[in-house]
């Protein structure tokens, strides 16, 4: 969904000020992301690194709305809502 980003994220992208040039750079955190979960589920280490990488993206994220001042309804349902999954997601990995 990056590399043509639908309106709902060109929307969001350009309220909080993120440069067009620099979207790129979304895709390569995005591949290395989905990379370092992927392997994870085999390299304990890697899993939790790359768990800790995505709460930091939404952390941020949550930062660039609340700086920029956008927080709609895309601030709160795809930006903190993913954050609390992603937080979940390594409660729950770190428990079992």
């Amino acid at each position: 969904m990056s590399i043509r980003p639908p309106r709902f994220i060109r929307d969001c992208l350009d309220g909080v000020g993120f440069p067009r040039d620099w979207w790129w750079t979304l895709i390569v955190i995005k591949i290395l992301a989905a990379c370092g979960l992927i392997v994870g589920m085999w390299v304990p280490g890697v899993g939790l690194a790359a768990n800790v990488g995505v709460i930091v993206y939404f952390i941020c994220a949550a930062a660039a709305h609340i700086r920029a001042d956008f927080v709609g309804q895309t601030f709160w349902i795809n930006c903190l809502g993913m954050l609390a999954f992603s937080t979940a997601v390594l409660v729950l990995s770190l428990a079992l």
